[in-house]
């Protein structure tokens, strides 16, 4: 036997409304004292009240100016690009008969290493003419000596690609690109 419970195509059952309507609750608080008298009116916050009041309070940090702890970071970001720079630069155009060569090599891998690791991860300086010219270079004095040993000679022709990269980035570093 079937349910009472149960529709059936037979039944003659009112239609259900699936939104009910609020009830507006109002709360009505009157204060009275010798000089005023206050009357306060709390209505219901509607979905687009609430939307947009949530919208403006997560999005309101993306609006404000740049903080001084980003300007210091960039700060540190050109100075240490710039001291990349002229590491690259002497280990280069050392001799490769010079004694401190294999030093030299050792610690510009060491802050190439840290330079690239410190900032790959940041997304605001991955468009920058100045960091990709800087990877660029690096990737190519890196890989060098990591295939031919610290001792080998930089060929002339990727010496000249890799300094002509270290002038772009300079000069994309003093217009703060």
């Amino acid at each position: 036997m079937a349910s009472p419970s149960l529709l059936t195509p037979t039944s003659n059952s009112k239609p259900v409304a699936l939104i009910r309507p609020k009830s507006i609750t109002t709360t009505t608080t009157t204060t009275t004292t010798a000089r005023a008298t206050s009357t306060t009116t709390r209505q219901p916050v509607g979905r687009r009240e609430f939307t947009t009041s949530i919208a403006s309070i997560l999005l309101s940090p993306l609006l404000l100016p740049v903080s001084p702890s980003w300007a210091q970071s960039d700060e540190e970001y050109v100075k240490e690009t710039e001291e990349v720079i002229n590491k690259v630069r002497s280990t280069i155009n050392m001799d490769k008969k010079d004694p401190d060569i294999a030093s030299a090599v050792a610690d510009l891998r060491e802050a190439s290493n840290s330079w690239v690791a410190k900032y790959r991860r940041e997304k605001s300086l991955l468009g920058r003419a100045s960091f990709r010219d800087m990877y660029s270079a690096l990737n190519a004095v890196s890989g060098h000596y990591i295939s031919f040993g610290p001792t080998a000679p930089i060929p002339a022709k990727r010496r000249a690609r890799i300094l002509e990269e270290m002038d772009t980035a300079e000069k994309a570093l003093l217009r703060g690109r």
